[in-house]
């Protein structure tokens, strides 16, 4: 497999200190305000997971788009500038919805990203009503405890070209079978759209985390019934799982993105393994090497382990779901990920 180097890499971490569990003291973030021309990690220090950054042209401007999990709405923050400090970038709260609405997109808002189909910016990020607390005997149906059992996915479409002037509304809920979603992306090949996320095999398994693959007509239209859908990964690697080679609970394959080589053409799906809140969290790789992504042989797994991981030297660990995107000119790829800053994270899913 052939994947083209990542130059740059960014970090968007937990601000968590090593020794106490409080706020790092990170005396420089983001770009250096005197000389411009370097840049410090983490660009942004927010407690925050999931990040997701986009390019796009506006007024003859060039502008990075960023948006992260805020668990309670829908938040973007622009900058000019890819290594900004985004602690204090412009932000704009496009999607607010009343927790005690009961509406099934009310609570704990996971995972956004924003993306531009055919001229039309959407939103897709998974939420529940329940603020992750099923009644009892739903939890029940579980072998495992279950509180995401509920999470779906949803759509909100923008009504003009340029996204930070947009109002966003809901399109609707993408259709996952009324099982569990999390982390869904879009993914798209040959004229064709799918929807990739993380999902259970049935409704109340609870474990393992998978990533599975519908076909869309439209960005919020899945025309795939249940018998269609494909798992495409599975956890089955001893270093997709927590602890390490257990398999079962806490094995996990989430936070799924496209990337295709530039040069060669190659399609791959890099994904988050093992689980958020523990030092393992890495990034896995998926290529297609077939010719259609809905049938799983098409796809072949990077087995060898994580392709990015943690460093402990550096104190960077839980390095996950990242997003990616280029330099103002097109001429470096980067990749946008968040990180732990102590290997003993308080326990927060941050998935």
């Amino acid at each position: 497999m052939q994947l083209f180097n990542l130059l740059v890499v960014v970090v968007v971490a937990s601000a968590q200190n090593i020794n106490n569990g409080g706020s790092s003291n990170f005396t420089n973030v983001g770009t250096n305000s005197t000389t411009n021309t370097t840049y410090s990690n983490p660009i942004m220090t927010l407690n925050v997971g999931d990040p997701w950054m986009t390019r796009y042209q506006s007024n003859g401007e060039g502008w990075y788009l960023f948006t992260y999990s805020t668990n309670d709405n829908v938040t973007l923050k622009r900058s000019q500038s890819l290594t900004d400090d985004w602690d204090h970038a412009e932000e704009r709260v496009v999607f607010n919805p009343d927790p005690d609405s009961g509406l099934p997109y009310a609570t704990d808002l996971w995972a956004p990203e924003i993306h531009n189909i055919s001229g039309t910016w959407y939103i897709i990020f998974s939420a529940t009503p329940d603020h992750d607390a099923p009644p009892p005997l739903q939890d029940a149906m579980c072998p495992f405890e279950c509180p995401a059992v509920n999470h779906r996915m949803f759509v909100l479409q923008g009504d003009g070209p340029d996204p930070w002037t947009s109002n966003f509304t809901m399109k609707g809920m993408l259709n996952t079978f009324d099982q569990f979603a999390i982390d869904g992306t879009y993914f798209q090949y040959n004229d064709q759209l799918y929807h990739i996320y993380s999902c259970w095999e049935n409704t109340y398994s609870a474990w393992p985390a998978n990533l599975c693959i519908t076909q869309l007509s439209d960005p919020w239209t899945v025309v795939s019934n249940l018998t269609d859908r494909r798992m495409i990964s599975v956890p089955n690697e001893p270093w997709e799982q927590v602890p390490y080679g257990r398999a079962g609970r806490l094995a996990t394959n989430e936070g799924p993105e496209q990337l295709v080589n530039p040069t060669t053409g190659q399609n791959f799906v890099l994904y988050s393994a093992a689980r958020v809140n523990t030092p393992f969290y890495c990034i896995g790789m998926l290529e297609l090497v077939g010719n259609d992504p809905m049938q799983y042989q098409s796809w072949k797994k990077h087995t060898d382990g994580c392709v990015f991981h943690q460093n402990t030297q550096a104190g960077v660990y839980g390095t996950g779901h990242a997003s990616y995107t280029t330099s103002p000119d097109g001429s470096e790829e980067y990749i946008v990920y968040h990180a732990l800053t102590t290997p003993n994270p308080p326990c927060k899913d941050l998935s």
